[in-house]
């Protein structure tokens, strides 16, 4: 027993020694991030303080402000536990300062005893002017029409230099970029699930101080009805499509059950990835301005907007909205790029299949998909009427067609206005 104790004792004995040794020979300092690294701010720019010691762990840290002869103390945190990382945010609203320079101050110590229990202590500093001059936005272009479900171009200028700028519409930001001419140029979409009503974009520029201008302009926006179809869906379907997706949902093999996991969850996934994909989009038009290619010889099967519900033995199971235009020709059919651009996604694509989409610069991409063949590679450069690939039934196609459909920055727009050269010339090109 006597021998258990004195173990006991021996083991806590050496914890503790290990602990102050740790606290005494602890000499790194913490680490400090803070974004934006930007040498302009508004009152209302958010930081982002970030700090970390792989050590004795963080003490406090302290972020001070100085102007003129005026110092104010934004924030002063002390940690009760030891912790690695920490991150705190913080404006500069508090400070009350006025336009011009001033001095930003952190410093962050450790729980270290060095330095006579001091602790090690980091600091940063930084020079930054304070600006709450938003910027000023003049819209441009005129006659801005807009169908439900269709898209719509706007160009302005701004009268400094911007870290974003675009059209709010919604919930939605769709970035413009500046083109050689020294305008913005930015397309945004008037979603086919809004009420007209609340569709009013406006153009939202943010300088590099975080100030933030907004403008209005003149629209007209058209409402669309679009159609209303019923979809069966067989045993036969399921038993031929759902084996494509096994290795993906791997929990069961109840095909109806995968099915309504495949349009509902795999759906939701691969809006979330094309509106990733937009973010490469090239920063310059890559396209001809004329016209794009409508698959030859093809009749239309669907249209973009239509709304499908969905029976299995005569009972409902689901509804989804058609987001392009499902075009069928010969089997296995040629299918011609329908402009030029670099292609970004060549691969199977959840609810599309086997799919090919297309970067045609400033946010615009097309998006081919069920195909049963693709030539084509990422990375690519394609010109108009390029062959990519051949029709076919992947994905979730019941017979051998090409779904074409069109995005902007990701979301899925009508492609019938993209054939059409006068709605070209009138509503994208006089924009520029």
């Amino acid at each position: 027993m006597k021998r258990l104790i004195f173990g006991a004792f021996l083991i806590l004995a050496l914890a503790g020694g290990a602990a102050g040794y740790l606290l005494l020979t602890d000499k790194g300092k913490p680490e400090i991030a803070l974004v934006p690294d930007s040498e302009m701010a508004s009152p209302k720019r958010e930081f982002t303080l970030t700090l970390g010691d792989v050590g004795s762990g963080l003490k406090s840290a302290k972020v001070v402000v100085s102007q003129d002869a005026k110092q104010i103390t934004l924030l002063d945190k002390t940690f009760a536990t030891p912790v690695r990382d920490a991150v705190e945010t913080f404006t500069l609203e508090p400070a009350g300062l006025h336009d011009g320079p001033f001095t930003l101050a952190v410093t962050a110590t450790d729980r270290s005893i060095a330095n006579f229990g001091a602790g090690n202590t980091a600091s940063l500093t930084r020079q930054i002017t304070l600006d709450t001059t938003p910027p000023r936005v003049d819209v441009l272009s005129m006659a801005h029409i807009v169908r439900q479900g269709g898209v719509g171009a706007v160009s302005f200028s701004v009268n400094e230099n911007t870290e974003s700028a675009g059209v709010v519409v919604g919930d939605e930001f769709y970035p413009a970029s500046k083109l050689d001419n020294g305008k913005y140029f930015g397309l945004y979409v008037f979603p086919y699930n809004m009420d007209p009503k609340n569709f009013v974009p406006k153009v939202k520029v943010t300088d590099k101080a975080g100030n933030v201008g907004m403008a209005s302009f003149r629209y007209q926006a058209i409402p669309r009805k679009f159609r209303d179809d019923k979809l069966n869906i067989s045993d036969a379907f399921l038993d031929s499509k759902m084996p494509q997706y096994y290795n993906i949902i791997t929990d069961t093999r109840d095909n109806l059950q995968i099915y309504l996991r495949v349009n509902n969850d795999i759906r939701r996934q691969n809006s979330v990835f094309l509106k990733e994909l937009a973010q490469k989009s090239a920063p310059t038009m890559l396209w001809d301005k004329k016209a794009f290619l409508r698959l030859p010889n093809a009749a239309p099967r669907a249209g973009f907007g239509d709304h499908r519900t969905y029976y299995y033995q005569n009972r409902e199971i689901d509804q989804q909205t058609h987001m392009g235009v499902d075009l069928a020709s010969l089997e296995g059919a040629p299918v011609p790029a329908a402009n030029t651009g670099k292609v970004v996604f060549a691969g199977f694509l959840g609810i599309y299949g086997e799919t090919v989409i297309i970067d045609h610069g400033l946010g615009l991409q097309t998006l081919y998909s069920h195909l049963r063949q693709i030539d084509v590679k990422v990375g690519q450069d394609i010109k108009k009427g390029e062959i990519l690939g051949k029709t076919g039934v992947s994905g979730l196609a019941a017979g051998d067609h090409l779904h074409f459909g069109v995005l902007v920055f990701g979301q899925e727009t009508s492609p019938i206005e993209w054939w059409d050269q006068h709605w070209i010339d009138d509503n994208i090109l006089s924009k520029l």
